[in-house]
């Protein structure tokens, strides 16, 4: 049986520098600690592609993102899991200082599932992101 479910996230910004200074101030704090630019692949447009991977000794997920000056944010969003609400109060504590925009919460979401906390955000380009716990978990079947 897998034991991941993605393999990476491949975001677009308007600003690489503006970016990979802003993700830095919370990813290493959900796991992302290894830091690494690189050529964008052929298919991409823009400059430099940027990698936040996960730590440990196998293949392992990772959070990027390239350049595109054209870049206009979606409803899409994208979420990060947590421990718990005090994970969740950390990391959105470093997102405003890093400059998120369109802040939500931490708080309580019963709409979402019981139990279900977290911090909503914009990075500096508008796109969408969460950091979330479940403290009752959805266990699929």
């Amino acid at each position: 049986m897998k034991t991941r479910c993605f393999d990476h996230i491949d975001l677009r910004v308007k600003d690489m520098e503006t970016a990979r200074k802003f993700y830095g101030k919370f990813l290493p704090q959900l796991g992302f600690v290894r830091e690494r630019a690189e050529p964008a692949p052929a298919e991409m447009s823009g400059g430099d592609f940027h990698t936040f991977y996960s730590a440990g000794e196998k293949p392992s997920e990772f959070f990027g993102f390239t350049e595109d000056k054209n870049h206009q944010p979606n409803g899409t969003r994208i979420a990060f899991w947590a421990h718990n609400r005090e994970e969740v109060d950390r990391v959105a504590k470093l997102v405003r200082e890093a400059g998120g925009k369109a802040l939500e919460g931490p708080e309580i979401c019963a709409d979402y599932s019981p139990g279900y906390y977290a911090f909503f955000f914009e990075d500096p380009d508008g796109n969408k992101l969460e950091i979330c716990c479940r403290e009752s978990p959805v266990i699929a079947q």
